[in-house]
């Protein structure tokens, strides 16, 4: 491994915790009975995965997704369904963002997301910290903005091309082995520690090489 001046990191189940079943209930609650058939951890399908790609809109989503339901429902009852997959963040991973900064790095996010989980990620409601994401990272590659989803190679080159790092001098943290391996295709170093996996010691044994 060549030295790493760029570390990419993964938003859900690497920064925070995710929890799908929990997802499916907030789903079901507001009326979505099929839910599980729907929600994936790590890509999504149909009215789900063209939000997540950027095809609709968050209002086109509320639409179809009632149309799914049966009856209407509101923006916030779809962002109250989609919060559903946070389960924990633990503020160590966000110390250990900030003293990566510190060190010179530049740390970015490439996730899979949409409008209603960055409507929260985005916020002071993001951790007891009370600052956005964003104020974390140097720059944020969102599915929905990239308009396509991991693991397409495509989110990735525009991510190497955004960065303007050498594939090789950088790392890229995803809980997904289909995303991993799509970076790795790339000349992309990576880490793949499961959901909610402190990897800070990997990481760390990595850079050290």
């Amino acid at each position: 491994m060549g030295k790493i001046k760029c570390i990419v990191f993964d938003l859900g189940g690497i920064v925070f915790e995710i929890d799908k079943n929990q997802a499916i209930r907030h789903f079901e609650e507001i009326g979505f009975a099929q839910a599980k058939d729907y929600l994936d951890a790590f890509t999504q399908i149909g009215i789900f995965g063209d939000l997540e790609s950027g095809k609709i809109t968050a209002e086109q989503y509320r639409q179809e997704l009632s149309v799914l339901i049966g009856h209407d429902v509101t923006l916030e009852q779809c962002r109250y369904a989609w919060t559903g997959y946070m389960k924990h963040l633990p503020l160590h991973n966000l110390d250990a963002i900030e003293d990566l900064r510190r060190r010179g790095y530049r740390v970015s996010l490439l996730s899979n997301t949409n409008p209603f989980m960055m409507s929260w990620a985005n916020s002071s409601d993001f951790s007891k910290y009370h600052l956005p994401v964003s104020h974390y990272f140097d720059a944020m590659y969102l599915s929905y903005e990239c308009g396509v989803m991991k693991p397409d190679q495509r989110i990735f080159e525009m991510m190497i091309e955004g960065e303007g790092f050498d594939p090789s001098e950088m790392i890229f943290i995803d809980d997904s082995p289909h995303n991993a391996k799509a970076a790795a295709t790339l000349g992309i170093n990576t880490l793949q520690p499961g959901n909610g996996e402190d990897w800070r010691p990997m990481l760390e044994a990595a850079l050290a090489k």
